[in-house]
């Protein structure tokens, strides 16, 4: 064996130390819970300079995706991690990968996936993964995860197909256990070998056509060849798994069983729960139950023949599933175990059971109640084939309404009156001072989860404190949602919808159509309606091209933006958004980094180039002007089209500072024109704020000061930087001054 050493590591943080000692040349990735940690890790060390990888941060999973797939074109080693709707959104790029035969590695922390959202555990997204034409492994410990990382890209790289490793999300992921790690990274390169692809894209001597157009028979013989390689892909991780234990002493095998020789009552189940289902086999065969439990390490390729070889000897397996495939009565696990015993003309009885869904904890006694079922259907009685474990009935309960609604009866006061004129082409509003504002009624309740300081409720009551009538919300997946919307309470008082980042403002337009159409046909009662899409945490990431897509339709809506500068529903990710320099979870500080490398997103001007007839940028430290201009963006939504809005959003908690004092530091932003108020009406660009007026602009080093994220700009060791990022705001400034003097369209 050779030099290893022990540590106290989560299966996340495994997998970043497994994917530093590869030292692989690219990773390209987008914050989703529970796999960032990867990224994290991995962003941490690159700080230290214990590694040359490239880390991509990407809009979203799918350009994600793309970006390892380019790179392992070039014959790179690619890296990747994601989750549940992440692996969803980048599932369309998964074939062109393995169709293509370029191999990489991409680590899925298994959850489960929208709608309605959770964040908790289960397999209900590597499932989809099945006919992708990935290997798929899955590790049921933090030490597997390890171990199959770096098994992983030597199986990869032998066959030449993509490998992912899967495992349990915030089980496997999050929780810490012992485990080897090799002492030395050379022995990690050594095992896996040179890689030396016959084909890449950057080869300029020898060129080739990659993913090219292809009809049938062509097609059907590529598909074979795939098939040919995820059949040699078993025999060659067998191989692998021992060449793997002559180095490490750990034996890993793909299909793993506990007491199962003689057992007549086996427990097929994935992952960490196998070590759970051990215990419960242990104590029942202390009351002389002939039980015994099996799991696998290999999704694909299937191996059914050492399955069966396990299994054959059995009288009934209760095969579980943490996830479901609907209508097929069954888990996609139950599903392939059937196939394999069918095809082996087996009559053992099978029962399928779903469990453990959205992170339902599994313990000791849940393990011996489905070993039970499986004792109680031996012994003849009469057991359901198929059912859904722990699961309960629901009791009827009177519907209870927790608010008065707030619509056109309650939140028509006449704060501000917002009235177009044609001779300037544009929308003038009076009224919306600080005291007629209190007036208006809430439409989010003050019962919810947010942290103290947060910016997001406040934003949210000042825009709707400008905007009168009826409202229809909709909420990007983030901190606004999660903390607003927890089953099975609410904290909105008026109809509210959610959809996940990429594809908020398409949804919301889709309402609004169904809208005007029922309306013109007296469907629908004859009222006003504003419909107001909220984003935030980099939602205007992920989500800018569907955002983009619906103000060139021009809809009739207002599209909101709470920026609070990163991913900060996930812990604080850097997104476009984030300032230069600032620190984040993948933008660390150290000797080989200084925060993130790249200067801010410029939203409102991006929105402005779409051409709708309004835009705005607003801040909490300025509350009338803040008001006016959500009045001002209702009248031309409801008339006219498309109007966004952004508000730089405090978060304490992520931004490291005190939450009493947010209005100042917003104000500061404000002052030294980070965050400048303007607005953009019919084309036309009027600045709000002037502080340069007033002899109140500041440099940006005076904002960046305030905040734990940023203060450590303010060194000498950084001047270069911090002149960088004061020369870029400044250049924006003077842009914006030159169109505020302008009449040009």
């Amino acid at each position: 064996m050779l030099e290893q050493k022990m540590v106290f590591k989560s299966g996340n943080e495994l997998a970043a130390i497994a994917a530093k000692q590869i030292n692989y040349h690219v990773m390209g990735y987008y914050p989703i819970t529970p796999s960032t940690q990867i990224a994290e890790n991995l962003d941490l060390m690159y700080s230290e300079g214990e590694h040359n990888i490239r880390l991509i941060p990407a809009e979203g999973e799918h350009s994600a995706a793309g970006i390892c797939y380019g790179a392992s074109t070039a014959g790179a080693r690619v890296f990747n991690a994601t989750s549940a709707n992440g692996l969803l959104y980048s599932l369309e790029q998964l074939p062109v990968q393995s169709g293509t035969r370029f191999p990489m590695i991409l680590n899925v922390a298994c959850r489960s996936i929208s709608g309605p959202l959770s964040i908790k555990g289960d397999h209900s997204d590597i499932m989809y993964a099945l006919n992708s034409g990935w290997i798929i492994l899955f590790a049921k410990s933090p030490q597997e995860v390890y171990d199959f990382n770096i098994i992983a890209l030597k199986l990869a790289e032998t066959v030449m197909l993509p490998v992912i490793v899967a495992f349990d999300g915030f089980f496997t992921s999050h929780q810490k256990r012992c485990a080897c790690i090799f002492k030395n990274d050379s022995d990690v390169k050594n095992f896996i070998g040179e890689y030396k692809p016959k084909y890449t894209s950057l080869d300029t001597d020898n060129p080739i056509t990659i993913g090219s157009y292809m009809n049938e028979p062509d097609l059907l013989n590529n598909k074979y060849q795939l098939h040919l390689a995820m059949e040699k892909a078993e025999k060659a991780l067998y191989e692998i798994y021992e060449k793997y234990c002559s180095i490490a002493g750990r034996r890993h095998h793909i299909c793993e069983g506990y007491l199962v020789k003689d057992a007549e009552v086996i427990l097929f189940i994935l992952g960490s729960s196998f070590d759970t289902a051990k215990d419960a086999v242990d104590l029942l065969r202390q009351d002389g139950l002939k039980v015994g439990v099996v799991t696998i390490s290999s999704l694909r390729p299937w191996c059914g023949r050492h399955i069966y070889d396990m299994v054959k000897n059995a009288k009934v397996i209760v095969s579980c599933d943490r996830q479901a495939s609907y209508g097929e009565c069954g888990g996609n696990l139950s599903t392939e175990l059937k196939s394999t015993l069918q095809g082996n003309c087996s009559n053992i009885k099978v029962i399928s059971r779903i469990y453990g869904i959205g992170g339902r904890d599994f313990y000791v006694e849940d393990a011996k109640e489905l070993l039970m079922e499986g004792i109680r259907l031996m012994d003849g009685e009469i057991v359901k084939n198929f059912d859904y474990f722990g699961k309960y009935k629901g009791t009827e309960k009177e519907e209870i309404q927790y608010f008065n609604p707030v619509n056109e009866k309650n939140a028509t006061l006449g704060i501000t009156k917002a009235v177009y004129d044609e001779e300037s082409n544009s929308i003038n509003v009076t009224g919306g001072n600080t005291r007629d504002i209190t007036k208006m009624p809430d439409r989010l309740a003050p019962g919810h989860g947010a942290c103290p300081g947060c910016g997001i409720p406040v934003n949210i009551k000042l825009l709707l404190s400008g905007i009168e009538g009826n409202v229809v919300l909709l909420f990007h997946t983030g901190c606004g949602m999660v903390v607003t919307t927890s089953y099975p309470k609410t904290s909105f008082k008026v109809n509210y919808i959610h959809n996940l980042f990429q594809n908020g403002a398409p949804t919301l337009s889709g309402v609004v159509q169904a809208f005007h159409e029922m309306r013109k046909r007296n469907e629908i009662p004859d009222k006003d309606i504003t419909f107001v899409m909220v984003s935030g945490d980099g939602g205007l990431d992920i989500g800018l091209g569907a955002a983009l897509g619906t103000a060139f339709r021009n809809e009739k809506l207002i599209i909101f933006e709470y920026d609070n500068g990163g991913y900060m529903n996930t812990g604080y990710q850097q997104s476009y958004s984030t300032p230069k320099g600032a620190r984040s979870a993948t933008s660390h500080i150290g000797p080989f980094e200084y925060g993130k490398k790249t200067f801010h997103k410029d939203n409102p001007q991006l929105f402005a180039a779409s051409n709708i007839p309004y835009v705005a940028t607003v801040a909490e430290s300025h509350i009338s002007d803040f008001v006016k201009k959500a009045a001002k963006a209702q009248k031309y939504a409801n008339e006219f089209g498309t109007a966004y809005i952004k508000a730089l959003s405090a978060c304490p908690l992520n931004w490291n500072d005190n939450p009493r004092y947010e209005r100042e530091v917003i104000e500061s932003a404000v002052k030294c024109c980070y965050h400048p108020l303007y607005e953009v009406e019919q084309g036309i660009t009027k600045i709000s704020f002037n502080p340069e007026e007033k002899n109140q602009k500041i440099p940006v080093s005076e904002w960046f000061k305030k905040m734990g994220r940023t203060k450590h700009l303010i060194k000498d060791d950084y001047k270069e930087i911090i002149n960088e990022i004061q020369n870029e705001i400044d250049r924006r400034w003077e842009r914006l001054k030159a169109k505020n003097n302008s009449d040009i369209l």
